[in-house]
């Protein structure tokens, strides 16, 4: 059984080595990368995967959001040139493992059917305290179970979605990042044998302000694409620009008090799979603690501000989808109305000329 991976990259320096040596660990047997244009290091780094042989590296520097169309390409090629089994469609900053210890990613896949055809991975966002650079898995050692209310009260909208593993197809579509692929779900993997991802989004102030900006000026160059209105990383841009996204980062992120009430209350679960098995490339550089308190506060009260004003656009949206469809309704009265009138006029004249011949005779 050979497993594959695709990888599209934009400067991500910081994790990319860590992860593509805890995958090649795992037993993955060709990883695709596409490197979008780095420029802080990351296309050097890839480059010495690709002179061992490890990583097939391709280049494609225009930004103009074309993922689904780069990945479905790396995804094909899996199975057409490498002859993959499976296929995993990966970011820079997902660690996918077993669900099950004692066991690999490889031997996982080796024991489910591909008459599955495609199945979707659970991902669990990884939260720790904020730096202000550095890799973090270390530090980013819980898992981030808040509600979704909890998520909003410091700008965010929802956890990340589910990623899609599928077997090897030479007509596979991918799209919508790497969360949904065009083969057909047909069955369960199997008890003992299920997969995760654990996600590493937000591992610095530097490495996430960069993953914001280059996102942001990617749909400025692509202006036939809307992104989505809860597109958390275009309302983080406008931010970026503003120069208010810093306090929106560090609230975001627990400090000891919050870390340690978090991981009593369940909203915090520790998983030192990765911390306990990955070297971070880059140490971290810690927040200064005495701007942190204020800072936090401010990205509370835009957070907060955020909220107010989504739930303002969203009574407005109602009020005006309410006003439409009362339009609509009044319309369609109206048009009923005015056929039976119609058709009573029709009737009223029809007897009048009746009797008016009547009365010739």
């Amino acid at each position: 059984m050979k497993l594959a991976m695709t990888l599209m990259v934009r400067d991500e320096v910081d994790i990319v080595g860590a992860m593509l040596d805890h995958h090649l660990r795992q037993g993955v047997d060709v990883i695709i990368v596409t490197d979008n244009g780095s420029v802080d290091g990351t296309y050097e780094l890839l480059q010495g995967y690709a002179e061992r042989g490890v990583v097939d590296l391709r280049s494609d520097p225009v930004h103009q959001k074309q993922q689904g169309v780069t990945v479905t390409r790396m995804a094909r090629e899996a199975k057409t040139v490498h002859g993959a089994d499976w296929v995993i469609n990966a970011d820079a900053d997902e660690f996918w493992l077993p669900v099950r210890d004692g066991i690999t990613l490889k031997e996982a896949f080796e024991n489910i059917p591909v008459e599955i055809q495609a199945f979707d991975v659970p991902v669990h966002d990884m939260i720790g305290p904020a730096a202000i650079a550095g890799s973090g898995l270390q530090r980013l050692a819980y898992r981030d179970l808040r509600s979704v209310d909890a998520l909003q009260r410091v700008g965010l909208k929802a956890h990340a979605t589910h990623d899609a593993a599928h077997i090897g197809d030479a007509e596979v579509e991918v799209v919508q990042g790497n969360h949904f692929v065009s083969l057909e779900n047909r069955g369960q993997v199997p008890e003992g044998f299920e997969v995760e991802v654990l996600h590493f989004p937000w591992r610095s102030w530097e490495q996430y302000s960069r993953k914001v900006r280059n996102a942001g000026s990617a749909y400025e160059n692509s202006p036939d694409l809307t992104p989505s209105p809860n597109h958390h990383g275009m309302r983080d841009y406008r931010r970026l620009l503003d120069g208010v996204l810093f306090p929106l980062y560090l609230c975001r992120h627990p400090d000891d008090a919050e870390l340690a009430a978090g991981i009593a209350s369940g909203e915090y679960v520790p998983d030192t799979r990765i911390a306990d098995s990955v070297a971070s490339p880059v140490a971290d550089v810690p927040v200064d603690d005495a701007a942190v308190a204020e800072a936090r506060a401010i990205g509370l009260a835009i957070a907060d501000l955020d909220r107010r004003v989504s739930a303002a656009d969203a009574q407005a949206t109602g009020l005006e989808r309410e006003v439409d469809t009362l339009r609509e309704e009044n319309r369609a009265l109206r048009e009923f109305i005015d056929r039976l009138t119609s058709r009573r006029i029709v009737r009223i004249a029809d007897g009048a000329a009746r009797m008016l011949g009547r009365g010739r005779r």
